[in-house]
């Protein structure tokens, strides 16, 4: 679910590129090829994350999917209700021009889902993630979209440096807007910080480790929760690594460049608004943030409620949380 809350104050506001929407959707979809899933999490890792790729050639996506947004699925068959399952929406992890750079193959990490029911202790299975990690290569699999029109690069990418934050799958768009980025050779500062439970978690390692020893504008910074860092012996979340990096994000956000992307699992933007209100002076905290002059509760003591209603990002933070 996409935040919409964001307001403007400032009139170097980062002007958005004009996308596509809705050219499929759930009553006239489109029925496409599956080209790759494959497991993109270490086998060592505590969940399993595939890395799933669909070909909408023919289709009214095929040139038409920019990075940062999703394409839906809709899973075959019914819910407890006896009715269609609703459309699941996935955000793609490709460029704009594709995995193939012809806009035509487009990628996205599933995550399975499998817990437990808390009254009975019965297994629960996602109906959609579960669907697409069981598909192969020539399956074919029922598509809408485009979906989204705020979590976007800006049109003139190379006007801005950039801070991204991700939990989890909230990677996604991140690989797509990286590879954008760094292949079009721009000269912006850009920062990553990516959060996982373990470092056997972490979605893209590899690839962004690469990037970062390739570019040198651009930083990978990681937090895993229930392991410790290698260079600090703790465990942390994005929040707390963001604390402790600071110095290094400093420049980007004390900017007229500075922008914030926020993605991943719902209510990690708390802990990062909490940073921010820390480590950044009054005058360029209120690029990012406006919080309530009447609101009096100590910053500790922040929770969902206080921040839905007394914290309000600026349209140069970027949210999309689930």
């Amino acid at each position: 679910m996409t935040d919409d809350r964001s307001t403007s104050g400032f009139d170097s506001d980062p002007e958005l590129p004009a996308v596509k929407m809705n050219l499929l959707t759930p009553k006239r979809p489109a029925v496409v090829p599956v080209v790759t899933n494959e497991l993109c999490i270490s086998t060592k890792g505590s969940a399993f994350v595939r890395h799933f790729t669909i070909d909408v050639s023919g289709t009214p996506l095929e040139g038409n999917l920019r990075v940062g947004q999703a394409f839906g699925i809709l899973p075959p068959g019914l819910d407890e209700d006896g009715k269609a399952h609703k459309v699941r929406l996935y955000s793609t992890c490709s460029p704009s021009w594709g995995e193939d750079g012809a806009g035509k193959i487009f990628a996205t990490p599933v995550k399975r889902l499998i817990d437990e029911h808390w009254d009975d202790h019965s297994l629960f299975f996602g109906v959609a993630s579960n669907y697409l990690c069981d598909l192969r290569p020539g399956d074919e699999v029922t598509i809408t979209g485009p979906s989204g029109r705020r979590f976007l690069l800006p049109s003139a990418i190379g006007s801005h440096d950039y801070l991204f934050i991700s939990t989890g799958t909230g990677i996604a768009p991140f690989r797509g807007m990286l590879a954008e980025l760094l292949e079009q050779d721009i000269k912006s500062n850009i920062t990553l910080i990516s959060g996982s439970p373990y470092a056997t978690d972490l979605l893209y390692d590899g690839l962004l480790r690469d990037m970062s020893s390739e570019h040198q504008e651009f930083r990978y910074l990681t937090a895993t929760s229930r392991e410790a860092q290698p260079d600090t012996s703790e465990r942390m979340y994005v929040a707390d690594r963001l604390a402790l990096n600071f110095d290094e994000v400093f420049p980007i956000l004390c900017s007229e460049r500075g922008l914030i992307y926020i993605c991943g699992i719902k209510g990690m933007e708390i802990g990062i608004y909490k940073e921010l209100v820390k480590w950044l002076p009054p005058e360029w905290l209120d690029r990012y943030l406006h919080i309530d002059p009447q609101s009096s509760s100590d910053i500790d003591d922040w929770d969902h409620t206080f921040v839905r209603s007394h914290v309000r990002p600026t349209k140069r933070v970027f949210l999309e949380v689930y």
